[in-house]
């Protein structure tokens, strides 16, 4: 397959889920490495710092997007134990699957309806996944609804895909009509220093009401 530059990009220009699911179950194997040893990909400890402020170590929490577990690992390492993983690739869950950090594994959909009960998780965290070719901004509308209120939301999103995407809108929109409020937002960072400076991210964490 092509170098890891080229095969962010390839991920990048899915033009369906089925697409994106297919090269992530193509590029798992490999995921982590390339992330590493490439870009020095550095999102879900930048996630994970905003997290623990805000959500007990005894909570339920849903990693949405949850890849190849990156994130996970990195909660684990904090404490939380009680994990649950979703992403659309077979491929990438498997791997996560192998280190053992999940109690339960979902392959769903960002943008569509999610398969869990309302109010079934006391944290949501999703790193990586708001992003070019990715889950779409109405994917906060089932996040909000399957956590419980006074539960958190953790998501990183690019900066560009902010303003482009519908997020400033969508985001904006849900504290209007209070679904939710914000609670913390970094500044902006770049997640993937290595592979691509170009790229700007913030970690958002709204409390759902």
């Amino acid at each position: 397959m092509q170098d890891s530059h080229k095969r962010v990009q390839w991920v990048y220009e899915s033009t369906n889920d089925k697409e994106l699911e297919d090269r992530y179950d193509q590029w798992a194997a490999d995921y982590d490495n390339d992330l590493a040893a490439e870009f020095a990909w550095n999102a879900p400890q930048n996630a994970t710092i905003v997290f623990i402020k805000h959500v007990d170590l005894a909570a339920h929490v849903l990693d949405a997007g949850a890849g190849t577990g990156l994130v996970g690992e990195c909660l684990a390492e904090a404490g939380y134990k009680d994990l649950v993983a979703m992403d659309l690739s077979q491929g990438m869950l498997d791997e996560a699957k192998s280190k053992n950090l999940y109690n339960a594994f979902h392959r769903m959909a960002l943008g569509g309806t999610l398969e869990f009960a309302t109010d079934e998780f006391d944290a949501v965290i999703s790193v990586g996944v708001f992003t070019q070719g990715h889950a779409p901004a109405n994917s906060f509308d089932e996040l909000a609804r399957i956590t419980k209120p006074g539960g958190l939301i953790v998501f990183s999103l690019r900066v560009d895909t902010y303003e482009s995407a519908g997020f400033k809108q969508q985001q904006s929109g849900m504290e209007e009509t209070g679904v939710w409020q914000l609670t913390e937002m970094t500044g902006e960072y770049q997640p993937l220093p290595k592979g691509e400076p170009e790229v700007w991210h913030r970690i958002w964490a709204y409390r759902v009401n």
